[in-house]
């Protein structure tokens, strides 16, 4: 038996054909090549949808240095809001840490006084060395009655955690339950 013969293909049509052909095979390439890297792609989630970072996690506070922070809240062991008064002159109390000249050192305003001394971070918990003031004459306001207590908790800090997600805040647990929160100033 023998077959037909084939109908002979100009070669210009042959040419178009191939040319057809590798166009075809070059889009399946590329369809092939875009689903494997969608494949190997990791998942990733929005920031609303991540669990809260845990302030209180010892890592976290090694970011403390260089920073300035304004206390906003204080309240008991109870948690009962304590007032957070500004200083006579509208001036929030402060609490600012540097690394200036290689050591830790704290300074800020406390209700009626500025204040200095030294600062650590040891096992995740922020430490305050001996602290220095200036020695105004405030003997009323609101400022004065909270400047003694405020200092007082500074040298008696339980634990201490630092949340830098917006919004940045800085939480200070004294040894007995009282809780300062500052929220993070601009330099």
């Amino acid at each position: 038996m023998q077959l037909p013969p084939q109908p002979s293909r100009s070669p210009s049509r042959a040419r178009s054909d191939a040319r057809r052909a590798a166009r075809f095979a070059s889009i399946g390439a590329a369809f092939a090549l875009a689903a494997t890297l969608a494949a190997c792609a990791l998942p990733t989630h929005p920031d609303a949808s991540a669990p809260p970072t845990d302030p209180y996690n010892p890592a976290a506070t090694q970011l403390l240095d260089d920073t300035q922070w304004e206390l906003t809240r204080w309240s008991d062991a109870s948690g009962k809001p304590r007032t957070v008064p500004h200083g006579d002159n509208g001036e929030p109390i402060t609490l600012n840490l540097s690394t200036e000249g290689g050591q830790r050192r704290v300074s800020g305003f406390s209700g009626c006084n500025r204040y200095m001394g030294s600062y650590d971070v040891k096992d995740g918990k922020l430490a305050f060395g001996p602290l220095a003031g200036t020695r105004m004459a405030c003997t009323s306001g609101a400022g004065a009655a909270l400047e003694q207590p405020y200092l007082s908790g500074l040298t008696h800090i339980a634990k201490s955690g630092v949340q830098m997600k917006p919004p940045k805040e800085l939480l200070l647990t004294l040894d007995d339950g009282q809780v300062l929160a500052f929220a993070s100033r601009s330099k």
